[in-house]
């Protein structure tokens, strides 16, 4: 499938719901907590601020080229509105990280997709 040829915020649609998904499912297999507790500490991960963190790293140095691209052109796309308390900026790098989870998940990259999920992880746990 060729990324390009998708439009980047249906790809970002696609990829919030997986993403949000991933980031369940691993704070569920942390251990029992309570839904109030889970919900909070899923906010670190799934927040504009987090997720743009972690593509600003992921772009330096574990995308590749291609993955790149498809950030930048998401993070490009016209934008008419952004959540409250949001950074438009930071808005718009979490649309391309979104954005390249939703590329992949359609396209069957399963692997790929968990393993941009987990280094997003990664960095937002470094703080």
């Amino acid at each position: 499938m060729d990324s390009r040829s998708w439009n980047t915020n249906v790809l970002a649609y696609m990829g919030d719901a997986v993403y949000e998904v991933r980031i369940r499912k691993m704070l569920v297999e942390r251990g029992p907590m309570d839904v109030d507790k889970l919900h909070h500490e899923a906010v670190r991960y799934v927040s504009a601020e987090g997720q743009a963190k972690a593509v600003k790293s992921m772009i330096r140095e574990f995308l590749t080229d291609e993955e790149i691209r498809l950030v930048k052109r998401a993070r490009n796309h016209r934008v008419t509105s952004h959540p409250r308390g949001a950074d438009p900026r930071e808005y718009k790098l979490a649309t391309g990280l979104e954005a390249l989870l939703g590329f992949l998940f359609l396209d069957g990259q399963h692997e790929r997709m968990i393993a941009v999920v987990n280094e997003a992880v990664r960095v937002i746990d470094e703080g």
